[in-house]
């Protein structure tokens, strides 16, 4: 029962396609974590069916457990594209050759809790915590054992960075936990452990000394800290977008931003209060704030190719639609802000969620105004000419912001006495009309989100239409 609610209140997500030559890749570089995680069973001389039935379980359990953390990081984010499922085991494989190259010089914590970092920054929590588990269980040397509170201490520390790293919005706490979690450790391992096992003089190797605390911990804190010196690379490379990217962009003194203000100062205001709308209706359903918000602010950048095309921009004067009147062209022209937005995308190196928005927020509605002007004209006309080319948003993110876009001129134009009832039912007329034309069917919304949805932009409406009481003024004095 709770299987087939489920089934009939969210549609379910496809995860995106990749190509052949990427699973390929993926697969070779899984068949090679599960060579180095076994090949030390096949060195025993002579070899017996047992040392035969060894090595193929642990090369099937190794194979297997990359084909978990796989899956996972699918399950936890559908949409996780070629580059990064290979970071995730590339990063797998580093690890396991590096338990065999220096077993005996890095400690297993400057091993597993960097990667972990950079894994819950860009992927996720869930994806982090996998990745652990796996790196940690799998050793590809029987000889190489760990004390069990080592163990113990590695799964903590390992398990606090993926948990914190998914959710810290700035370079400044990444900062803050690089330099905590070492203490951490280092304090742990004093307590669980043994004060014998400090040395902090008279080291001539102080960062490779495994088994020494205070080594250790060092070590890990310079790795960490390495770590969040090479993540904007990481980002770039693997198309991962961590929260603190997302802030950084966001930023209105973006050079793309503070043109946007300039050069369509209305289109620059329209955006700013789909922001309001999009933000709070992603807060109510649990959605990804960070990502809504800078993804919002970017959406409209294609105006930026002819401003005063677009009436927000207009100071009153003659309408440039009015003096072409020829609907076809003006279709032309709102659909080449689309176009030519993707393009400001590719220069400006956003990232593709973001660059996602663009096209996503219209996704192929149709054009009203210029289609019923050209049906007034008479003209022999198909109606996906003056639909947007595409595509219907592809997550919760950007079909909220198609309703935003949709319901804030429909909002702004109400009358300030209205009731709520009646802001209600606007919001509701546009969202339905949206469901019905196809819009919403893979932006993966339940019907209790879009009811959240719904009461989330009441509330920002209702925040913004309040009243100003007008002061009386004299000549020489005024009021505030």
């Amino acid at each position: 029962m709770l299987y087939l609610w489920r089934r009939s209140q969210v549609p379910i997500k496809q995860p995106i396609k990749i190509s052949r030559i990427d699973n390929l890749i993926i697969f070779l570089i899984c068949i090679l974590i599960s060579i180095i995680s076994s090949y030390k069973s096949l060195l025993g001389s002579p070899l017996n069916i047992s040392d035969i039935f060894s090595w193929f379980f642990t090369f099937t359990e190794a194979l297997i457990s990359s084909g978990i953390l796989i899956l996972v990081s699918k399950k936890e984010n559908p949409t996780i594209s070629s580059r990064q499922i290979i970071l995730l085991i590339t990063l797998l494989l580093a690890v396991q050759a590096l338990k065999l190259a220096l077993p005996s010089r890095i400690s297993p914590l400057s091993m597993i809790i960097p990667p972990a970092l950079i894994i819950s920054q860009g992927m996720g929590s869930i994806t982090a915590l996998a990745w652990v588990s796996i790196a940690s269980l799998i050793w590809p040397d029987p000889a190489v054992t760990i004390s069990n509170n080592l163990f113990f201490i590695l799964l903590v520390c390992a398990s606090v960075v993926s948990l914190l790293g998914g959710r810290i919005r700035s370079r400044a706490q990444l900062l803050q936990l690089s330099i905590f979690v070492p203490i951490g450790s280092f304090l742990s391992q004093w307590i669980l452990i043994g004060k014998d096992k400090i040395s902090f003089i008279d080291k001539q190797d102080i960062f490779f000394s495994n088994g020494d605390i205070f080594s250790d911990s060092l070590l890990l804190a310079l790795v960490m800290l390495f770590t969040l010196l090479f993540m904007p690379i990481f980002e770039s490379i693997f198309g991962l977008l961590t929260k603190a990217r997302l802030l950084e962009l966001a930023d209105k003194e973006k050079p793309l931003i503070r043109r946007l203000s300039f050069e369509a100062p209305g289109t620059f205001e329209h955006t700013l209060l789909i922001c309001g709308l999009a933000e709070e209706a992603t807060r109510m359903i649990g959605g990804d704030i960070d990502l809504i918000k800078t993804g919002a602010l970017y959406h409209d950048v294609g105006k930026l190719h002819a401003p005063n095309w677009f009436i927000e921009n207009q100071d009153g004067s003659k309408n440039p639609h009015d003096e072409i009147d020829d609907p076809i062209k003006s279709a032309e022209v709102l659909q080449a802000h689309v176009d030519e937005g993707l393009k400001y995308a590719r220069k400006n190196r956003l990232p593709k969620l973001i660059a996602n928005f663009i096209p996503e927020h219209q996704g192929t509605l149709k054009m009203g105004y210029f289609f019923q002007k050209a049906k007034e004209k008479n003209l022999d006309i198909d109606e996906n000419h003056f639909r947007y080319k595409g595509p219907i948003p592809q997550s919760k993110e950007t079909a909220i912001l198609m309703l935003a876009d949709g319901c804030e001129a429909a909002l702004r134009a109400m009358n300030i006495d209205a009731s709520d009832k009646e802001a209600l039912r606007t919001i509701s007329k546009i969202i339905y009309s949206r469901q019905n034309d196809g819009q919403l069917d893979d932006s993966n919304l339940s019907k209790g989100e879009i009811f959240l949805i719904k009461r989330a932009f009441l509330n920002v409406w209702k925040r913004i239409r309040h009243r100003r009481i007008q002061y009386p003024t004299s000549k020489n004095n005024t009021f505030s």
